[in-house]
């Protein structure tokens, strides 16, 4: 059933639609099949979005069609279209009325990613009114807050060294703490890798005191506080909960030292959500394992990283894996950096919109996957700044002088870049930077040919 003619309206103006304040916009790559119109199928497309099904139906009435979502734009040869949903199409809470991302999720990439007429449809843009910010939690915590517990400036505080204990699972508790406690000798965070919680064979209840342990060993010896993220997701949000409180508990003193990893992606809103109300007090660590399965650019369907990014910032993420950029080893180019800005920066140009976030406070880039210190002066040029937390579990735990030697590392690699330095002639006078090209030599001859002769010769 061709239905053009309730869920296109070509004339709307996007810029009008904007200043009005009364709809989510949302950007796509869509294709029909073969055999469909283009027009076509965007109009099914945005009716199995809102209101509308594949045939009339005696049920519908007037009101019901003023909260159709409107095809607003359509480019055959971009295979783009653009759709308005009506602010009042989505779910709200009741017990507050604020918005939620699952009814989000569900109208903008629901059934019609299914629909057997479109070929395939991946949203890579969205655009939020103030008032759906307004009804949204948004981060509780920043990086403001991690620069002040680490007793830097709250505004420009720099570079975070972190790691994620390595190998990722096989650890008993005490080699677990132990790694960690030799790695926070010469960094700042730690975080669970996602697969780490509750194993049997590293119960969380015998892990986390020893972990804190660790922790206070190493202020106690270098002093200077230390970060730790535990994850908490589960499939329950009561088991998510107890894990939290237990943990709390454990770091008593010092649990403000604790951020809360969530993997926003699998556990999905709810457990983010979870997270961000149960836990306001805590640093809300947004991992986004598995996403790759739909926002990888050789993905037609689903979202990107860019959505995903912004998505994360509106339920509260304080911190959210942003990859590489090209830099380590995930997928990802130097392009990339975009994910990062429209999680830090007040606004931003999107691929499509342009975001206000109204005062929401931002979420902190995280940078993992492959990284080292070698890598680092390059990331921080493209990205133009080091306000960030970054992870390097090969680059900490590969080392050649070990997980100390590996953080600090990490830290000579940012002084370098504050510097303005020759990475290698900086390595001549900074012993632990100067050994991570002996220990990532692949890395040190593809980014600084001519090493082996200044620092070997």
């Amino acid at each position: 059933m061709d239905q053009t003619a309730r869920y296109v309206d070509l004339a709307l103006g996007e810029a009008q639609l904007i200043a009005d304040g009364r709809h989510i916009l949302c950007a796509y790559h869509m294709a029909p099949k073969a055999g469909t119109g283009y027009l076509e199928a965007a109009a099914h497309f945005a009716a199995e979005s809102s209101t509308g099904t594949n045939v009339e139906v005696s049920t519908t009435d007037d009101f019901t069609k003023g909260v159709d979502a409107l095809v607003y734009h359509a480019d055959e040869a971009s295979e783009e279209i653009r759709i308005a949903y009506p602010l009042d199409l989505f779910d709200r809470n009741i017990t507050d009325g604020r918005m939620m991302l699952v009814s989000f999720l569900t109208l903008t990439i629901g059934n019609n990613q299914g629909m057997g007429d479109i070929a395939y449809a991946k949203m890579f843009d969205f655009y939020m009114p103030r008032r759906a910010i307004e009804l949204f939690d948004g981060p509780s915590h920043g990086i403001a807050d991690m620069w002040r517990t680490l007793g830097r400036p709250v505004v420009d505080g720099g570079y975070i060294a972190g790691t994620i204990v390595k190998p990722k699972l096989g650890l008993r508790p005490e080699p677990f703490a132990n790694a960690a406690y030799d790695f926070w000798l010469g960094g700042d965070f730690i975080k669970n890798d996602e697969p780490q919680g509750n194993q049997v064979f590293a119960p969380m209840r015998t892990t986390i005191p020893l972990v804190y342990d660790a922790m206070k060993r190493a202020m106690d010896e270098t002093g200077e506080a230390k970060l730790f993220s535990a994850n908490i997701t589960a499939d329950d949000p009561h088991e998510m909960v107890a894990r939290g409180e237990f943990i709390l508990q454990a770091f008593g003193p010092d649990a403000d030292k604790v951020a809360f990893l969530v993997d926003g992606f699998v556990g999905g809103p709810t457990a983010v959500t979870t997270a961000r109300r149960a836990f306001p007090q805590q640093f809300l660590h947004y991992h986004r394992a598995g996403h790759g399965m739909v926002t990888s650019p050789s993905s037609k369907r689903g979202y990107t990283a860019y959505v995903l990014a912004k998505m994360s910032r509106l339920q509260g993420a304080s911190g959210m894996h942003v990859g590489t950029m090209g830099f380590g080893k995930m997928e990802g180019e130097r392009d990339d950096r975009a994910v990062s800005y429209i999680c830090e920066r007040d606004e931003y140009q999107g691929p499509v919109y342009f975001q206000n976030w109204y005062g929401m406070k931002p979420t902190v880039p995280i940078i993992s996957g492959g990284m080292n210190a070698l890598r680092l002066p390059g990331l921080f040029d493209n990205l133009g700044h080091a306000n960030f937390i970054n992870t390097a579990g090969g680059g900490a735990y590969g080392h050649i002088d070990g997980p100390s030697a590996g953080a600090r590392s990490l830290r000579q690699a940012y002084e370098c870049w504050q510097a303005g330095a020759d990475p290698i002639e900086w390595a001549t006078t900074h012993r632990d930077f100067a050994r991570a090209f002996v220990s990532f030599p692949a890395d040190a001859d593809r980014l600084y040919p001519g090493w082996r002769d200044r620092l070997e010769g």
